[in-house]
């Protein structure tokens, strides 16, 4: 028979929304933040020319930039005080976890527990100051090279690298505030507030060009079911596990009767995230991001100018080329990021030195293999699930000529991080909900 307890969890829904005051607080608070970050996004570093910067937009539409403008929400390309966003702390965590997976000493650090991810995270907030000064030199350099300015070259360049890394810092803050007072995943949700933000304006267009005749009734429609086909398919993925059944050696128990302990071990079809085609896109278009923010200053009189000019006519979008390499690189950055995240030699010790085992399978070195077995062939599957996600976009922009507004690593995030903020209110009430019932089984027993 099913407890109160399990009844209660199966029948959660936000009906009880209305009582849980304290989850209405957090939500409130959350959304506050988000008005504070996008109302930030729209404050330039001072000493900025607007008609200089409108037309070096205009002349870097479609490199690295534009993605990087999509992950804060257009602060990049307005030049503002969080013009970096959160981006330089996300490749500082992804170093600082690279390296604590590979490096014996920070490998070390890692097994220590909550102290030893506190001198994680130290590191990780050292990196990103770090990143952040020397990415704010650049923007500061590139906004001199280009004329962006109206004050005196030194003081714009100390200005605007004091004020991205206090930027930067800030969001990391407001994200922390999110994780504790909110409902949690503060820079995640920093990073969709930026993206969403930037759908409005997209579809404006799109819908503009259907008014006009520019663009068919059939495309949008065509659009439209492209991308709600891909939600649901990013849904069911991101929530797929490959669950290992885990046995643990028979106890006594209060009754004196004998038991095994049984558990699974979860192994997500996308264990690498969003990180492959992040890093993939950012290796394609960082020439053509370079040539550009040099000026388009190449001699195409010479041999080598002339080379450049054909590999930057190939990594355009939409080109076969540029989708292939793209391929290519979300399926090798997904077998190296699930190799660097998951250890199966480690997580074999982990279960043997806890006395579980696979059924079946003998532990230590064989258990090991056999998790590199199905973690390899679940791999397989997930860079084809992130191959298709992402290219897919990509094609059908080379083949309509359509701006999709949508592109596919901006949509797992926005999925991803939807669904977890959904599973946060999901929590928050069903804790609620156990309080309450608490609550009435204090009243019952004093009244007895």
């Amino acid at each position: 028979m099913a407890s109160r307890a399990d009844n209660i969890a199966s029948n959660l829904s936000l009906a009880n929304f209305s009582k849980a005051t304290e989850l209405q607080n957090r939500i409130w608070f959350t959304i506050g933040a988000l008005i504070v970050f996008r109302f930030l996004s729209f404050v330039p570093l001072a000493g900025i020319n607007p008609k200089a910067l409108a037309a070096f937009n205009e002349r870097t539409s479609g490199t690295l930039i534009d993605i990087f403008n999509t992950f804060t929400g257009g602060a990049l390309a307005n030049m503002s005080l969080i013009a970096l966003g959160v981006m330089p702390y996300i490749t500082a965590s992804i170093v600082v976890q690279m390296a604590a997976s590979l490096h014996p000493a920070l490998m070390a650090l890692k097994k220590e527990g909550a102290s030893g991810r506190q001198k994680l995270n130290q590191y990780t907030r050292y990196g990103t100051v770090f990143l952040c000064a020397l990415q704010g030199y650049f923007i500061a350099q590139n906004g001199i090279a280009q004329n962006l300015i109206v004050i005196p070259e030194n003081l714009f360049m100390v200005s605007a690298i004091i004020s991205l890394i206090g930027g930067t810092m800030f969001l990391l803050w407001l994200g922390e505030q999110i994780t504790s007072r909110g409902i949690g995943n503060g820079v995640s949700l920093i990073i969709m507030a930026g993206i969403v933000a930037q759908f409005p304006g997209f579809a404006v267009n799109m819908f503009e060009g259907g008014r006009t005749g520019s663009i068919s009734a059939f495309l949008i429609i065509a659009f439209l079911l492209m991308i709600v086909g891909l939600i649901l398919f990013i849904c069911f993925v991101e929530r797929a596990q490959r669950r290992l059944l885990i046995q643990y050696p028979k106890r006594a128990t209060q009754r004196g009767m004998m038991q095994a302990d049984r558990s699974h071990l979860p192994l997500k079809l996308n264990t690498a995230g969003v990180i492959p085609p992040i890093f993939a896109s950012s290796l394609l278009l960082l020439p053509l991001t370079i040539t550009q923010f040099a000026g388009n200053s190449v001699d195409t009189t010479t041999q080598s100018g002339q080379i450049l000019q054909s590999v930057l006519q190939y990594l355009q979008h939409g080109q076969p080329i540029y989708m292939t390499l793209y391929a290519i690189g979300i399926i090798f950055f997904c077998f190296f990021y699930t190799a660097v995240v998951f250890n199966p030699e480690e997580t074999s010790e982990n279960l043997k030195r806890n006395g579980g085992f696979i059924p079946g399978i003998r532990p230590g070195k064989r258990t090991a293999d056999y998790l590199d077995y199905v973690l390899t062939r679940i791999t397989v599957v997930g860079a084809i699930y992130l191959t298709i996600v992402c290219v897919l976009p990509e094609y059908a922009i080379a083949q309509t000529g359509i701006p999709l507004f949508l592109g596919g690593t901006s949509l797992l995030i926005v999925v991803n991080v939807t669904v977890d903020t959904i599973s946060q209110i999901q929590s928050h009430l069903l804790a609620h909900q156990y309080g309450d019932l608490i609550k009435k089984a204090k009243l019952k027993g004093r009244m007895r």
